[in-house]
């Protein structure tokens, strides 16, 4: 089968490989469409070197195929699944696992759910890691609630367009930051107020319950400062560096954070999202009930994957990248 290998930091290229067999627990499943996040690009360029220490692989990556978001019709369901069937449209998440750039992923049935009825393959596909990260950052770890204040920084991204919407399901009042070319599609995903960035100063007042930061590019005192009393800083900031690899890049915020918070009263919640079914379960029903839209930027197929991929790590990209396969 045909799929997006990387054999060192720097580079990937389209190559034949052997196509994956079924295990106890996991679904073949036919890739129909991928899109790219920011830690496919990270992982690219292994980006920054402290990642290549604890997660990527210090001189090469672990993981050879790239690419963790996918959707696609089910061929093959290995012992002891019992929910999926042959035929099944469904949409998932590889985790650190990687390998959704490709004619064919295996993936463990816990971590793929039924296609959103209603879309398309593309659409699906963007779903899995950044709607996953705006869903649990905001219900879950940000416990929005009608009439929640909630401040997006990094509105016009992947988790960004995701977010809004979801913040709006929740029925919150959102506040919104972008650059002057997203404003108006912002604004089309439900948000109230919108902070152009490159006319506006970023906001100074503690006015909001959740702030959730998904760029990075804010001093921790910024994010800190617009906290209403009780509120919750949620960090998701995964943005690209342009340039030379750094030797943090995001995670310095990050780890500031996390040092933070354990001297201070406020609430800040550095986020994982590790792959989840009920997630998904979630994204769909919200998908399904008209409440939650994918926004694709751009289109690439699968030989296409590092162009893609240097898409977003040089341009001001706007929501997801998919590649259809």
């Amino acid at each position: 089968m045909k799929a997006i290998a990387q054999e060192k930091y720097g580079e990937m290229g389209l190559v034949d490989v052997a196509q994956p067999v079924c295990g106890p627990g996991t679904v073949l499943v036919r890739v129909h469409a991928a899109s790219i996040n920011a830690r496919d690009w990270h992982m690219m360029r292994g980006d920054p070197y402290l990642a290549r220490l604890t997660m990527m692989g210090p001189r090469r990556p672990r993981t050879k195929i790239r690419g963790t978001d996918f959707a696609g019709t089910v061929e093959a369901v290995g012992a002891g699944v019992e929910q999926f069937q042959v035929g099944d449209e469904v949409f998932g998440d590889l985790g650190d696992a990687h390998g959704a750039f490709a004619s064919y992923v295996c993936a463990p049935a816990a971590t793929i759910e039924f296609k959103p009825a209603g879309i398309g393959f593309p659409e699906a596909a963007a779903l899995p890691l950044a709607g996953s990260t705006a869903l649990m950052g905001l219900r879950d770890v940000g416990r929005v609630r009608p009439g929640s204040r909630v401040l997006i920084n990094g509105a016009s991204g992947g988790v960004g367009t995701y977010a809004v919407q979801i913040a709006k399901a929740l029925d919150a009042h959102v506040t919104a930051v972008c650059s002057t070319r997203n404003v108006d599609l912002v604004r089309s995903l439900g948000a109230d107020e919108v902070v152009d960035y490159r006319k506006q100063d970023f906001p100074t007042s503690p006015s909001y319950d959740v702030v959730f930061d998904l760029v990075g590019n804010r001093s921790l005192r910024d994010l800190r400062q617009v906290l209403a009393p009780g509120g919750t800083l949620v960090l998701s900031g995964g943005g690209t560096f342009g340039g030379r690899p750094s030797l943090v890049g995001p995670m310095r915020l990050i780890i500031e954070a996390q040092l933070a918070a354990r001297f201070s009263r406020l609430r800040m919640v550095v986020l994982s999202v590790p792959p989840s079914r009920s997630l998904l379960a979630g994204l769909r029903e919200l998908v399904e009930a008209g409440r939650l839209t994918s926004v694709i930027d751009r289109t690439y197929p699968l030989d296409q994957v590092p162009e893609a991929v240097n898409y977003m790590e040089t341009e001001h990209v706007r929501a997801k990248v998919v590649i259809t396969v």
